[in-house]
């Protein structure tokens, strides 16, 4: 193929891929002011296209300025896939590292909310069951507390956590993430219930979850059940709080819109409520990886558990409480 047959074959591709890369290095205001939407285009396989057209440019001798042209369309779009991986990355390291935690610490009202309702039950719980026993029944039918007492009977020990295979573990992992995220959606989306919802499922996590270790600590059985759960603790219940925070959020756009509408309150609050569910999501990931790969784990010592499980709620509360202050300054 001739050159001048080459380029008349092929310039409308060139054109249209020039076209989509400049669109791709516009920000978004200036998309929108100048009123402009993304040309149609499979950028991989337009890309590997003209990467083979520079390839055979170049092997059959065209001109210069022909192959200057393709090799400056190969520069930009390799700039481009691999520049928007790194952009990716950085924004969720600037979520993680900055914004999450600033955002949790500007919501501290919703956050002292969600956290004492949660921890306030269920230490409250936990406490009265070392008085009266007999409490734990109110909130759990007495099958789910005889599966209970079997499941952690320091007498089956040998049988308890870990004597599963590796496709075992995946398949566990799998159900605390489902079960976890199904809990924290719970709690998130009662928000759109004036708040009533998250509420009452924090209040009733709280209570159920107390209930189940004061329960388990008033038989002594402190090992089986303070050791499995010490690790995953921290990822989990702080999740179930944030997803409560979340909520709130969405309570306040329709309790307290102040000048706005509740709807514009609601989709305003609404972009901060899906960031803290992000983080609450992270931390229920966390937490069910852990508890499927570490918690069941039966030869680690159990103060090896505690330990870790210390550590990991000082990272915890650390993490929220001082991560992303200097770059609030610095900004």
């Amino acid at each position: 193929m001739k050159q001048d047959q080459f380029i008349a074959h092929y310039q409308p591709l060139w054109t249209a891929f020039s076209a989509w890369l400049d669109y791709q290095q516009l920000s978004k205001k200036q998309r929108i002011k100048q009123a402009l939407t993304e040309p149609a285009l499979d950028f991989p396989r337009t890309y590997r296209q003209i990467c083979h057209h520079l390839a055979l440019a170049q092997s059959r001798m065209y001109s210069p300025l022909l192959i200057g042209q393709l090799n400056d369309l190969v520069i930009r779009g390799h700039n481009q896939l691999y520049g928007a991986r790194l952009h990716f990355l950085h924004r969720m390291a600037t979520f993680y590292l900055r914004d999450l935690p600033q955002l949790v610490r500007s919501c501290y009202r919703s956050l002292l909310l969600s956290g004492l309702l949660f921890f306030g039950s269920f230490f409250a719980m936990l406490i009265a069951i070392q008085v009266e026993p007999e409490l734990i029944y109110s909130v759990i039918s007495g099958e789910q507390v005889a599966n209970m007492e079997t499941m952690y009977d320091p007498a089956r020990t040998t049988r308890f956590g870990r004597e599963r295979e590796a496709d075992s573990d995946v398949f566990m992992f799998g159900f605390y993430i489902r079960n976890n995220t199904g809990i924290g959606f719970q709690v998130f989306a009662g928000g759109m219930l004036f708040g009533l919802g998250s509420l009452f499922f924090l209040l009733f996590n709280g209570l159920t979850i107390g209930a189940v270790a004061g329960h388990l600590t008033q038989l002594g059985y402190i090992e089986t059940f303070w050791g499995f759960v010490a690790g995953h603790s921290a990822f989990e219940l702080t999740a179930i709080v944030l997803s409560g925070v979340a909520g709130f959020q969405l309570a306040q756009a329709l309790i307290m819109p102040g000048r706005k509408s509740r709807l514009l309150a609601l989709r305003d609050n609404s972009q901060i409520a899906i960031q803290i569910v992000y983080g609450a999501a992270t931390l229920f990931i966390m937490a069910a990886f852990v508890e499927a790969f570490w918690s069941s784990q039966v030869w680690i010592p159990v103060t090896v558990k505690y330990t870790i499980g210390v550590v990991l709620w000082v990272m915890v509360i650390g993490y929220f409480a001082l991560v992303g202050r200097g770059r609030a300054r610095a900004a």
